[in-house]
């Protein structure tokens, strides 16, 4: 009875007269680990109530995943619903978000969506977009990255306010691309500004202020808070919270999670008072696992570079640029108080594909074939409904990768891993002396799906961290 009210309850807040279509927020973290929400149980000095409650009212998903274990084309699978290997965005290093996909805010302002974004974009032109250097700035030196300059022309239409968002406030730290005023609202010509202040705090009042200027209309929010990633900041507001003696790069990671964490409450809270929340659709979703290092060295906080970023993805095998567990299982999480149901832990893989597929149902706009992701709607209000993917599918660098149901087969250069990822053991013990033939099956449709991408195969260029990686975290048996 319970599933079939969810039912009759979901269709009602679709049709009913006079009732605006969902709102929708997609809150995407940066380098952020599976273990570091507290409502996944895996890291007691996490300090997340409000994403925890985000979890308590709706559902966690303990086989989340990401497209890619890297922040440009991860996020291009998000935004696009379609595997990023499918327009050649296998990876950082090659091309910005093609001009012709078609993205999710373009496709919800069709159903009437007023959109915006703050935080991180990483989807236009960089100096490290070398396919599009080489091919769109003839005579670069490309190996003299520092020096690489995008034109304004050329990196114009790829920024998020030529991408389907109306409201805009891109950007990492202190500086962004702003089309309206942080705190009334204001649309104005697209401009660079400064705003002084935490960099988080930032992006959560862009996120608030768009929330309370379009609360008329049904919105679509993206939220791309640039944290835990490097480099690491936070206020003593938020150090204080971390008394305990412990790396200092893990005191900051927390101290930014909290900061996230306090948006997602003062969002919310802003949800309630506009008499929105019941009818406001959350995802939480991290773009990939934390980067360990392998040793997660606690330097200095003052060095830049690349390093650890304080993130945990306890209890999963592997880290950030890997295809193992650790790399693409993340903290996933939906809330929509008026259909979800309350406190659901959904065992079943799903993927971040899955947001695009979602939010155009629920805006009731025709399905779209050339997506890759499902509408995890129906799958959640009702337990016989099945698996929403029979298989899901990796690649990146020289690895590669399939899941269906239990069983995840993994590839690297010439070694190949067969693992049953539902267990306690899950990447620790290779199963593929065991179950020979499921692997090869497993293997064949990995192939043949590959083939179908823009790059094909499954044999590509082995970097020298992969090589670190797999020798520490799979030794050879």
């Amino acid at each position: 009875m319970k599933t079939i009210f969810r039912i009759f309850l979901f269709l009602f807040v679709l049709n009913s007269f006079g009732q605006k279509k969902p709102n929708i927020i997609v809150i995407f973290t940066d380098d952020h680990g599976y273990a570091d929400i507290g409502a996944n149980g895996f890291a007691d000095d996490v300090k997340t109530p409000n994403i925890d409650l985000l979890a308590k009212n709706g559902v966690r998903f303990t086989a989340g995943y990401i497209t890619a274990p890297q922040c440009i084309p991860s996020r291009a699978g998000l935004l696009t619903g379609r595997y990023q290997q499918r327009f050649g965005l296998d990876q950082n290093g090659t091309i910005p978000l093609p001009l012709d996909e078609v993205l999710i805010p373009q496709r919800l302002k069709k159903a009437g969506y007023t959109t915006g974004m703050a935080g991180k974009w990483h989807l236009d032109p960089n100096p490290g977009a070398l396919e599009w250097v080489k091919e769109n700035i003839p005579n670069t030196d490309v190996k003299d990255r520092k020096n690489i300059k995008i034109p304004t022309k050329l990196r114009e239409p790829y920024t998020s306010d030529n991408r389907g968002f109306d409201f805009v406030f891109e950007g990492y730290l202190n500086t962004y691309r702003s089309n309206f005023d942080l705190y009334d609202g204001k649309k104005t010509p697209p401009k660079t500004v400064k705003e002084k202040g935490y960099r988080l705090d930032i992006q959560t009042q862009a996120a608030i202020t768009f929330i309370k200027q379009n609360k008329e209309n049904p919105f679509f929010f993206y939220l791309s808070y640039f944290a835990p990633h490097v480099p690491l900041e936070a206020t003593k507001k938020y150090l204080n919270r971390f008394p305990k003696k412990m790396p200092e790069r893990r005191r900051h990671a927390l101290a930014m999670l909290a900061s996230i964490d306090d948006g997602v409450g003062n969002i919310k809270q802003t949800l309630k008072d506009l008499n929105m929340e019941e009818n406001t659709l959350i995802f939480f979703i991290s773009d990939n696992g934390a980067p360990l290092k392998i040793n997660k060295e606690d330097k200095p906080i003052s060095f830049k570079g690349g390093a650890w970023d304080g993130s945990l993805n306890t209890p999963f095998v592997g880290e950030k640029g890997m295809l193992s567990e650790g790399g693409i299982r993340v903290p996933f999480i939906m809330n929509w108080p008026a259909v979800l149901p309350k406190g659901k832990v959904y065992n079943k893989p799903v993927i971040s594909l899955d947001v695009a597929a979602t939010t155009i149902a629920i805006a009731d706009l025709k399905e779209s074939k050339e997506l890759d992701g499902v509408n995890l709607i129906p799958f959640l209000i009702d337990d016989k409904k099945g698996e929403p993917h029979q298989s899901l599918f990796w690649r990146f660098w020289s690895q590669s990768a399939i899941r269906e149901g239990n069983y995840k087969y993994l590839k690297f250069g010439e070694r190949e891993f067969l693992f049953d990822v539902t267990t306690l053991e899950h990447e620790n013990v290779n199963l593929i002396k065991k179950h020979p033939n499921l692997a090869k099956d497993l293997k064949a449709r990995l192939v043949k799906w590959s083939n179908t991408l823009k790059n094909k195969g499954i044999d590509l260029a082995t970097k020298e961290s992969e090589k670190v990686w797999f020798t520490h975290y799979f030794p050879t048996e």
